[in-house]
């Protein structure tokens, strides 16, 4: 039976409450299982034509660990938590997802033939418009048109604007893993303050890989600074049309 309307939107709210940014943790382990579901749970954000353009590298050990908090200049959050988890993003991972994907259209049991002639349809698509949009011709031009019309900025054409267009989708996924983490009763701190060349290098990650944030996982200490929460008011964030 599902369960009533109001008693998910009351669990919401007090999930999305109990997420901040916090900064010192309290040492605690943070059992495996419980990092395994939360990063679970990210893998189902949505994201544009499902092509999940990145991965989650769960820093686990300690000395890698270490290495991955000096990186983001030993800020209170990096130093102490038990886990880091670094957000990797690139146009060749949305290559990798379509090739897994033309696997699952073909063996799921679930599709019928026109549902497997649809996304394979879209798969061709997807393909094309992949090797049309990553030439890098496009860089220059579209800095032109953005430069004219700054609203083009992000259209997804070059490489830089794949990328730009990778990030943005990733983004779904790094809000659902810190509501995750929230629900399992844990903590994080999300960072953009780290060297992503040292830390590419540390994870050996490919060329054309960026970064967009890292994650600080764990448990607030007793004495953890939590503030009040402050927000523009409703009316300056919000326009009705």
């Amino acid at each position: 039976m599902a369960e009533p309307v109001t008693d998910t939107w009351a669990a919401f709210c007090a999930i999305n409450a109990h997420r901040r940014a916090v900064r010192d943790f309290d040492g605690g382990a943070v059992a495996d299982e419980d990092m395994r579901a939360v990063l679970a749970e990210a893998q189902l954000a949505p994201s544009s034509n499902n092509l999940q353009p990145y991965q989650f590298h769960w820093i686990r050990a300690p000395h890698l660990r270490a290495q991955c908090a000096a990186a983001c200049h030993n800020q209170r959050a990096a130093a102490g938590a038990w886990a880091l988890i670094v957000l990797a993003v690139s146009n060749a991972l949305c290559a990798r997802t379509l090739d897994g994907w033309v696997e699952q259209v073909e063996v799921c049991p679930e599709l019928d033939e026109a549902s497997r002639a649809y996304h394979r349809k879209q798969l061709k698509i997807q393909r094309l418009f992949g090797r049309i949009a990553g030439i890098s011709l496009w860089t220059p031009l579209m800095a032109l048109a953005s430069w004219i019309d700054p609203v083009l900025m992000f259209v997804p054409l070059g490489p830089s604007g794949m990328r730009h267009w990778a990030t943005r989708n990733s983004l779904y996924a790094v809000q659902t893993l810190l509501l995750a983490i929230a629900a399992k009763g844990l903590d994080s701190c999300p960072m953009e303050g780290f060297s992503a060349r040292k830390l590419a290098r540390l994870l050996k990650l490919p060329r054309g890989t960026v970064i967009p944030v890292v994650i600080a996982v764990g448990r607030r200490a007793l004495d953890a600074r939590i503030e009040p929460r402050w927000r523009v008011p409703f009316d300056a964030a919000i326009v009705e049309h």
